[in-house]
């Protein structure tokens, strides 16, 4: 566990790319729409406005998965860090981020629900389909595309690690062609309708608790992969 620990340090002593930057995207996508709201406001609309701008972050979380592998996976390996030891490490890493920033969404959509979305009618962090379920379902749905995006990430490193940048170009093409052809089959067969009732009864913490176990699969075949990766 201390080696393990170890490598959350090593991750961090760079905490511009764990933190620094996904709460400066956070925060910056936050003050532009107060500014969007302000105007919008002072033209008379009178209005709910949602941005959405809060996923900002999640999406540089693919990026901060990628540099977590190629980064500082060659020098752990030449402070003599087990490959076990490095993915626990770095998962680990990414999971306080995330409950970090998942902790920041929670509290911030409270706060718009306290004072009106800003006593503006504007909201960023409080979306109404992502927090029926309540707040700490809001959160861990937040804290699972975060993660989700983060093993995406580390997942294609390990990839380019293992087998090269031809592989890699070939795998991710094959991932969206397989995306396509789900997506032709449930057109062709129509059953965009199922599709809507099944996400629509799931809600948003449900799709979030099938993610977990997507992301399950996706960091089990990460480590496999790492397994064989060269630094």
């Amino acid at each position: 566990m201390n080696r393990t620990l170890n490598v959350v340090r090593l991750q961090l002593i760079n905490r511009q790319t764990f933190l620094w930057l996904p709460l400066i995207i956070l925060f910056g996508a936050l003050g532009l729409s107060l500014l969007v709201y302000g105007i919008v406001a002072a033209a008379g609309a009178e209005g709910v406005k949602i941005s959405g701008g809060a996923q900002a972050p999640l999406w540089y979380f693919g990026v901060v998965g990628a540099q977590a592998l190629t980064r500082t996976f060659p020098f752990s390996q030449a402070m003599s860090i087990t490959r076990r030891e490095f993915f626990t490490g770095t998962l680990l890493t990414a999971g306080i981020t995330a409950v970090l920033l998942s902790t920041i969404f929670v509290i911030g959509g409270l706060v718009e629900q306290a004072t009106g979305g800003y006593g503006m009618n504007g909201y960023f962090f409080y979306m109404p389909w992502l927090w029926e379920a309540g707040p700490l379902a809001a959160g861990v749905t937040f804290f699972a595309v975060a993660m989700f995006f983060f093993v995406m990430g580390f997942w294609a490193a390990t990839i380019f690690k293992r087998f090269g940048t031809l592989v890699l170009t070939v795998t991710l093409i094959g991932v969206s062609l397989l995306i396509v052809a789900m997506i032709a089959i449930v057109t062709v067969t129509h059953s965009w309708p199922v599709v809507v009732e099944t996400g629509a009864a799931l809600g948003a913490f449900g799709m979030a608790l099938w993610g977990l176990v997507l992301i399950a699969l996706l960091a089990s075949s990460s480590f496999l992969t790492l397994r064989r990766a060269t630094p």
